[in-house]
């Protein structure tokens, strides 16, 4: 399966944990959840991590930006989507439809219209959690 992560849930993942890092941690303990990201996702994780409003030490910086150069997959693509509520997040719109993702995680709700974008579904962290990992677990 595959899985693309929002830029606000690897945030909530490293500064609050709960729900968001239990899935983190799950994409990168298992084989058969790839989290999939493009170069501009991965590039805009590490310069969201690089904000100084987050406080984060250059040490926990360097040791996620580590993390996510070994457990990403990287795929490339030409593909440009139109997204006119926030033309920022088109970078994961176009992922999704380019890798025909399982799943786009996001806490965002400009995305709240999109229930479904070819083969991937957009649902929260709760949602993943109860539908994946809890579904697993039992």
């Amino acid at each position: 399966m595959k899985v693309i992560i929002d830029t606000n849930i690897l945030i909530s993942a490293i500064l609050k944990g709960k729900i968001p890092r239990i899935i983190i941690q799950f994409l990168i303990d298992s084989d058969d959840y790839k989290w999939i990201v493009s170069t501009e996702i991965l590039a805009e994780y590490k310069s969201v991590l690089s904000r100084p409003k987050f406080k984060l030490s250059q040490e926990i910086i360097s040791q996620w930006c580590d993390v996510l150069d070994i457990v990403t997959n990287l795929i490339e693509f030409k593909l440009d989507v139109n997204f006119p509520r926030d033309q920022k997040d088109a970078k994961f719109l176009a992922c999704a439809l380019a890798s025909k993702a399982d799943f786009l995680i996001t806490g965002d709700k400009d995305f709240e219209d999109i229930k479904v974008l070819g083969n991937t579904k957009i649902i929260s962290v709760s949602q993943f959690k109860t539908l994946v990992i809890d579904h697993i677990s039992n």
